[in-house]
């Protein structure tokens, strides 16, 4: 269940994951909230932007709809909904408090509604959004099933739901060079960015161990989803999902 808060009940609801690994996430994120987006688009040469924008055209999201962000960070995909379809009704979810403090500072954050809640159980009825999407968040959870399964549940029929995030590397020509920039540059840069390099040698082993983009497909077409495609991106490194929820 949730719980909110009486002083701002329209756009904050809590839940807390207790679990060891989230808080171990949470602290994480929680060191580098102020710097997250900054290092996000020098990591990606900027293009990490164009990207978002493409969950959110991928998304579908009817005139008046709603849409939930999953996983948000500083909510930078809610946002985005909102200047896209400038009617529409705009959920950003992320657990580490931090991330939401820095996302609802930033120009666009007051337009959102915000909720501290755990991916895995999220805080909503069935059937309550026309769109889901999530960006970077999939390989950072523990039962990334689970985390699908949520979203499927709380879509309407026919929504869809979009996921950005690495992706596993596979073998081929420019395999070296992207292992190297990921295992050696990004911790580097991390650290001399944000202080915290632990933090962008988890990324690189994250994204190791995460689903190849095949096996993501795989997955999401068990748990229910439809009109399922990807798409990879930036040498193999990255790749967009995205499906469809039956209408019956």
């Amino acid at each position: 269940m949730y719980r909110t808060n009486d002083q701002s009940q329209t756009n904050s609801m809590i839940w807390t994951a207790n679990d060891s690994r989230s808080q171990d996430v949470r602290a994480m994120f929680a060191q580098i909230a102020s710097k997250y987006d900054l290092m996000n688009r020098l990591m990606t040469f900027g293009q990490d932007g164009r990207w978002r924008k493409w969950v959110v055209r991928l998304a579908d999201l009817p005139p008046g709809g709603s849409l939930l962000d999953v996983g948000s960070g500083t909510g930078e995909l809610a946002r985005y909904a909102t200047l896209i379809s400038k009617d529409s009704i705009s959920v950003s979810v992320d657990f580490t408090p931090e991330m939401i403090r820095v996302g609802k500072k930033l120009p666009g954050g007051e337009s959102l509604l915000w909720s501290e809640a755990d991916a895995l159980s999220l805080p909503f009825c069935d059937n309550t959004f026309d769109s889901v999407v999530s960006g970077f968040f999939l390989r950072n959870v523990s039962d990334v099933k689970a985390a699908l399964t949520e979203q499927l549940r709380v879509l309407k029929p026919g929504g869809r739901m979009v996921a950005l995030d690495t992706t596993r590397l596979t073998r081929s020509a420019v395999y070296p060079l992207a292992k190297a920039y990921m295992h050696y540059i990004v911790p580097l840069l991390g650290h001399l960015i944000t202080g915290h390099k632990g933090a962008y040698k988890y990324l690189p082993v994250s994204t190791d161990r995460f689903l190849k983009a095949e096996v993501l497909v795989a997955l999401m077409a068990a748990v229910g989803f439809v009109e399922i495609c990807f798409q990879r991106m930036m040498f193999g490194t990255v790749a967009i999902h995205w499906g469809r929820k039956r209408w019956h």
